[in-house]
């Protein structure tokens, strides 16, 4: 017997039609049932804007533009640190001396919905500011018939 077999999601599987990867995410999300080890940095929020759009807000205090790269592909929306020099240790303001504010490496992904488009991204006052948008095709608007 295979964990796939005694996963909690396979009860819901014959309910649903088309949703079979969404259950693998959540299946490699927790695991063998437990949650695995996922990290929290950088922090983020998910905020409603209006009726269809939302922004992911991540916390990047200390990191420019030229730090962060925004990637959108196959539903797989990233925000990962650039590649840097890390010998630098002088800016146009002097010497660090002491390092407080964390600039590790990280890469967060978002998993997008295929309705969801994104429109941009500012990065202003150390908060990456992300715009999304829910597309609803004509297929899918609700039709109301009348005889």
């Amino acid at each position: 017997m295979t964990s796939k077999d005694l996963s909690i999601f396979n009860s819901l599987r014959p309910f649903s039609i088309g949703f079979d990867d969404m259950f693998d995410q959540f299946e490699n999300m927790l695991g063998n049932g437990g949650m695995s080890m996922q990290s929290n940095y950088p922090p983020y929020n998910i905020r409603k804007t209006g009726k269809d759009k939302y922004s992911i807000e991540v916390a990047l205090a200390g990191f420019t533009k030229k730090d962060v790269e925004v990637e959108f592909e196959d539903n797989m929306l990233t925000v990962r640190t650039k590649q840097t020099d890390k010998s630098e240790n002088k800016d146009q303001d002097g010497e660090i001396l002491h390092k407080g504010i964390s600039q590790r490496q990280f890469a967060r992904s978002f998993t997008i919905a295929d309705d969801v488009k994104v429109n941009g991204a500012e990065l202003k006052d150390g908060l990456l500011t992300i715009a999304c948008e829910r597309v609803i095709p004509d297929y899918k608007k609700k039709k109301a018939y009348r005889n």
